[in-house]
């Protein structure tokens, strides 16, 4: 490892072990679930908790993967233990091994000292791995590894050290798919997927909604020391119409903003901004999948599944969006078409 590596490596730790919260006390339950698609969620978490199951918590940017995570600590054996994060895709990938297994001093250039890793730090309680599927494929068999013995060596040392750690994963990435494409190990794949918890994207459960921006609302308000009592109905429906493609951040994103703007007691935010931007980026993120897939909306290939959607979710947002297939578009196989096409394609069906 190089001499910049190495001093990028030791600037990362010190930032991790701060913002990543390395000792994490446990925290009151922030889920905010009225919907029974949530409910059900939690519901899994809670029978998953009591076991050393690894756990896969599979969802979008912005879902609250990691509070389901957190959740199913706090609800287990492991909760007065460490609750350690690592957001793998936060981590330059020459420098993941030592972050999650450590090091030992002249293990590499500027190696000064001896350093645990995040298995190390986290044994007895709980490791939560963010973005899994960004982990390097050469480092996946190491990973496997101390999934399935308990055991490790730090970088530079043959000692072998064994850790009890549970471990819980998260991407929002389609796993199996980068499994097809050899971009993801099968044997970890499968070690990982012990209890998968799916969480469903906002735009499937607007029942949440009143409930999330009331939530943050009295969050932000109080962080500013201000006094925010009504949130009119029309702001209400028209969030529940939205696509949300950031889902929960994004809303609380939103409601922050309005918090700081909102000169009186009454919630303020521009109606038609809101349906416009919210349809503008759902409208272009859509597009932008139905072209990488050729179109198609079903099958593990399919816009569907890339957007982790539901088929008739998406048939239901391209109508709403009144997305049209470019002329000249076909798909690539015999499966009808998913978007009305102009001028139409001979197969196109529309439901």
């Amino acid at each position: 490892m190089s001499m910049e590596a190495a001093r990028e490596l030791t600037s990362v730790s010190r930032r991790t072990c701060t913002e990543e919260n390395v000792r994490s006390a446990p925290i009151p339950n922030e889920i905010v679930a009225a919907s029974i698609a949530l409910r059900r969620v939690l519901g899994q978490a809670e029978v998953v908790a009591p076991t050393d199951a690894v756990v896969l918590i599979q969802g979008e940017t912005g879902t609250g993967k990691e509070l389901v995570a957190r959740e199913v600590h706090n609800l287990s054996s492991r909760r007065q233990r460490p609750f350690i994060k690592l957001n793998c895709a936060a981590i330059p990938a020459d420098l993941l091994e030592s972050e999650l297994f450590g090091h030992e001093r002249g293990a590499f250039t500027g190696a000064v000292g001896q350093r645990l890793g995040r298995f190390e730090v986290a044994n007895g309680g709980t490791l939560f791995l963010d973005e899994v599927g960004e982990i390097p494929l050469e480092l996946q068999p190491k990973l496997l590894r101390v999934l399935q013995e308990e055991e490790f060596e730090r970088l530079g040392s043959s000692r072998t050290i064994k850790v009890d750690v549970r471990v819980i994963a998260a991407t929002n990435r389609n796993l199996l798919r980068m499994v097809q494409e050899e971009r993801f190990r099968d044997d970890l794949y499968y070690r990982l997927n012990v209890f998968p918890i799916h969480v469903p994207p906002l735009r499937e459960r607007p029942e949440d909604i009143p409930a999330l921006v009331r939530h943050f609302v009295d969050r932000f308000a109080r962080r500013m020391n201000r006094s925010i009592e009504v949130i009119p109905n029309e702001v209400i429906e028209t969030m529940q119409r939205c696509a949300w493609p950031g889902n929960v951040r994004e809303l609380a994103n939103l409601i922050e903003r309005a918090v700081i703007l909102s000169a009186g007691p009454t919630l303020d935010i521009p109606i038609a901004e809101l349906e416009q931007s919210g349809s503008l980026v759902a409208r272009a993120r859509i597009v932008a999948v139905l072209e990488e897939a050729n179109w198609l909306i079903a099958g593990p290939r399919g816009a569907a599944a890339r957007l982790g959607m539901k088929r008739t979710t998406l048939q239901s947002l391209i109508k709403r969006l009144e997305i049209m297939r470019p002329a000249g578009r076909y798909a690539a196989s015999a499966e009808p078409c998913v978007a009305p096409c102009h001028p139409p394609c001979p197969s196109h069906q529309w439901s």
